[in-house]
């Protein structure tokens, strides 16, 4: 009897009913089954991300990543708040509404709600199925020989996942939740025109890329000279570029500034020039300043990266008495344009043309002066 009594309780305390004034007139039993709906949606869509998830993970796995594995990918997120909208638009129909239980307008915010869930689950997967554009832009790109339009790409993303978001909020916001957007809009008009006016060296910079982008005076990984600034060309946004310098330094220039400044392109050489001047000493002779030219020019020709062609051959002449040497000038062109294999080049001419001297019996000059003392 006494458990009877209990159970009794029990089922009288779950079938009592709420009288409190927001969500008067449902018994409890209707709250707990709309908990263990939200509660199932929630696990239904973890288990269906999940399943989406391993399924993806087995195809990249036999054939890499394709536009499935990553259309799969990036739905998989997306579908679990899809199952939350759904189980919370059904919970709706478990409660009761009306002058005497909950008040219409909260079926009404409810309904609204689980649209805008939905809504925001939809703009979700479209912002993540970018990815997917992407894929096909990089694969693009890759048949082309310059790298300018690779850094397009994620420019393009971001820009194309801001569009997304910035709709997807004015459509939840005026379209479904009722906010007077229109009206929030035309009401800023004074404050939108003081923000161009603040935001016109944002515009500048874009305009700037976009010129940068079409024209396209470098390329990626390019050496170039700007504003005193000298090095690799890294990376190139909507607002600036970023060029890291020689010393290893990232220096970023906006966009706006590259568009009106003299750009130096060093990638674009096709040889690298060194000039140089070989002094010998005036005990050398004339016979001796003749055989060093001639030795010079022996090294130069059988140097391979030295540039043999007609419009750019090396010279090499006897070309000043100086003060303290006779001066030797040496001019080659080398290719290709690598500043590395430059300066290998460099070190091997020049220790070849010690050897040979050195086998001549040729010296190097150095500044020296002779001092006559006249003895009274």
């Amino acid at each position: 009897m006494v458990l009877s009594a209990e159970l009794l309780a029990e089922s009288d305390w779950f079938s009592k009913t709420v009288n409190y004034e927001i969500i008067k007139g449902n018994e409890i039993w209707r709250f707990l089954l709309v908990l263990l709906v939200i509660l199932i949606a929630m696990a239904i869509g973890r288990i269906a991300q999940f399943f989406i998830n391993s399924r993806a993970r087995r195809i990249r796995e036999k054939h890499g990543s394709t536009v499935l594995t990553i259309f799969l990918t990036a739905i998989a997120k997306p579908v679990s708040v899809a199952f939350f909208a759904v189980g919370f638009a059904v919970c709706r129909t478990f409660l009761r509404f009306g002058p005497d239980t909950i008040t219409p307008a909260i079926a009404a915010y409810w309904t609204k709600t689980a649209q805008a869930v939905g809504a925001i689950a939809f703009t979700y997967a479209l912002y993540r199925l970018v990815d997917v554009i992407e894929h096909y832009l990089l694969r693009l790109t890759s048949r082309t020989k310059t790298k300018l339009d690779d850094m397009l790409v994620p420019v393009v993303r971001k820009a194309l996942r801001v569009t997304i978001t910035i709709i997807a909020v004015l459509w939840i916001a005026d379209g479904i939740l009722d906010a007077n957007i229109r009206a929030i809009i035309l009401s800023a008009g004074v404050g939108g025109i003081a923000i161009a006016l603040a935001a016109k060296d944002t515009i500048a910079n874009f305009f700037g890329s976009i010129t940068i982008f079409t024209d396209r005076p470098f390329q990626i990984d390019e050496l170039v000279k700007i504003e005193g600034h000298y090095g690799p060309v890294e990376e190139v946004g909507f607002r600036s570029t970023k060029i890291r310098t020689l010393q290893g330094h990232l220096v970023t220039v906006p966009n706006s500034i590259i568009t009106n400044s003299v750009v130096e392109n060093v990638g674009r050489r096709p040889f690298i020039r060194r000039t140089s001047n070989i002094t010998v000493t005036y005990d050398s002779g004339h016979t001796g300043v003749a055989r060093a030219v001639e030795i010079i020019k022996q090294i130069l020709a059988e140097v391979p990266e030295v540039n043999k062609d007609p419009g750019h051959p090396p010279r090499v002449y006897f070309s000043e008495f100086n003060d303290s040497s006779l001066n030797i000038y040496m001019s080659y062109w080398l290719k290709p344009p690598d500043y590395w294999l430059f300066q290998q080049v460099n070190e091997r001419i020049n220790l070849e043309m010690m050897k040979r001297f050195e086998a001549e019996k040729i010296e190097f000059a150095f500044p020296t002066q002779t001092l006559y003392l006249k003895k009274d």
